[in-house]
């Protein structure tokens, strides 16, 4: 049996992130994943009270370090909005151009508040 847990789910990914919903300053996590979508490792990053930037450099290293296949990438909203702002989308489109040629999929992005989880991949934004 694997030993890894499966993040292939919105709701799985969720759980793994739900955490991030409780900090009064903006996180950011990263979940590298193998082929099969367990999990490899996590990266995070803790920004002010408004914004957080991870290091998409710091990111990839991770991941190729890891060999992971996919990545997902998870960060709060302390104000509660699960709404994406624009910086969220801009993010989001570099690091899935960044990630393609490597071969690594971004496959969601999620806003995580502690009254919803917006995923970006089911709003098709991703």
């Amino acid at each position: 049996m694997d030993a890894l847990p499966r993040l292939d789910t919105v709701a799985a990914a969720s759980a793994l992130f739900a955490p991030l919903a409780d900090s009064r300053v903006e996180r950011a996590a990263a979940a590298f994943l193998d082929p099969q979508w367990r999990l490899l490792g996590r990266h995070d990053t803790l920004g002010g009270d408004d914004a957080v930037m991870p290091s998409i450099r710091d990111l990839v290293r991770q991941a190729l370090r890891l060999d992971a296949a996919r990545l997902i990438l998870a960060h709060n909203h302390p104000s509660g909005n699960p709404e994406p702002s624009p910086a969220d989308l801009a993010f989001t489109r570099t690091l899935a151009r960044v990630l393609a040629p490597l071969e690594i999929a971004l496959v969601d992005h999620l806003i995580v508040t502690p009254s919803a989880i917006t995923s970006l991949r089911d709003r098709g934004l991703l």
